[in-house]
């Protein structure tokens, strides 16, 4: 494939050889993505890859001061550690992390505190699985102390018979 006259390559990841094919090509994630499935010109090997548009970056302010670049996967990997045994679909931790990263992406604020999006996670965890909520919580929340724990149980459970 040529863009602007330069030739693009896709490595396949079975054989390295440079040339594939796409075999089809359909918006993937709220349209934000291209999903291309393509096929490698020497082993037929199958395989997907993604486009992504590029976006501006988004700083991450954390607790201790530092700053870094806001990563979804990060999201996804705290997500999936708290959900860990729990029927709670992989789908369901990518849209979670999807929708936090929009959400975050619509304030257009450069910078934003870890805290908030913890918060944000949180927020629709719990309308998922308790567990994981309490999981996600323990560690996010940096609880010290049983004590702590227990507050954080007695609250989610109040909410509960609110409703």
């Amino acid at each position: 494939m040529k863009i602007n006259g330069v030739e693009l390559f896709m490595k396949c990841p079975k054989c390295f050889h440079n040339h594939s094919r796409v075999l089809d090509s359909r918006p993937h994630e709220d349209g934000d993505e291209v999903r291309r499935r393509r096929e490698c010109e020497r082993c037929g090997f199958r395989f997907r890859t993604y486009e992504r548009k590029e976006e501006t970056p988004l700083i991450i302010k954390k607790r201790d001061g530092t700053r870094q670049e806001f990563d979804r996967d990060k999201i996804i990997r705290g997500l999936m550690r708290a959900c860990e045994k729990r029927p709670v679909a992989i789908d369901t931790i990518e849209k979670i992390a999807l929708d936090v990263e929009q959400e975050i992406r619509q304030s257009e604020k450069p910078e934003i505190e870890s805290q908030v999006i913890g918060e944000m996670v949180l927020e629709r965890l719990s309308e998922i699985d308790e567990v994981a909520y309490v999981r996600f919580a323990s560690v996010y929340r940096q609880f010290d102390n049983i004590n702590i724990f227990l507050d954080e149980l007695k609250e989610l459970l109040n909410s509960d018979n609110k409703e």
